[in-house]
């Protein structure tokens, strides 16, 4: 069953000992689908990818795959122990980057919970980013 819930996101990026910190709150859904959690949620000019839809799809603690839709289209595959090459749209033109993790955790459960993970981007086999992602998601209270 799909529910409405509030997402609370920071991002921490670490790009040649610079730190970069986002924060963003919006509202989505959270679902199950073939044994999967899947988060959506609607990305804002505040992001960046205005006119996009992200969806984090979740394995338990093995994988997260963040696909974007609309104006910005990427994929990226989050696997604990194993790199992957992914398709990644920068807005000025596609690139192919590199992606390792070795850290995944989640407690989701079906009213809301936290992800975390840490990931790693290279170019050409050289390290572009060091990032950690923290989710918390929590069930829409209904009023009335």
């Amino acid at each position: 069953m799909k529910k409405d819930v509030l997402i609370s996101i920071k991002g921490i990026s670490n790009i040649d000992g610079e730190e970069d910190i986002m924060e963003l709150m919006t509202v989505g859904n959270l679902f199950v689908k073939d044994g999967k959690q899947i988060i959506t949620y609607k990305e804002s000019e505040a992001t960046g990818f205005e006119g996009t839809t992200t969806m984090l799809e979740l394995t338990g603690t093995s994988s997260v795959i963040l696909k974007r839709r609309g104006a910005n289209r990427s994929e990226l595959i989050i696997e604990k122990g194993r790199r992957h090459l992914c398709h990644y749209d920068t807005g000025a033109g596609d690139i192919m980057i590199g992606v390792f993790s070795d850290s995944i955790t989640n407690t989701l459960g079906e009213t809301g919970g936290d992800v975390s993970f840490k990931y790693s981007l290279d170019i050409n086999s050289s390290l572009a980013s060091e990032n950690e992602v923290y989710i918390n998601v929590k069930e829409c209270q209904r009023n009335g």
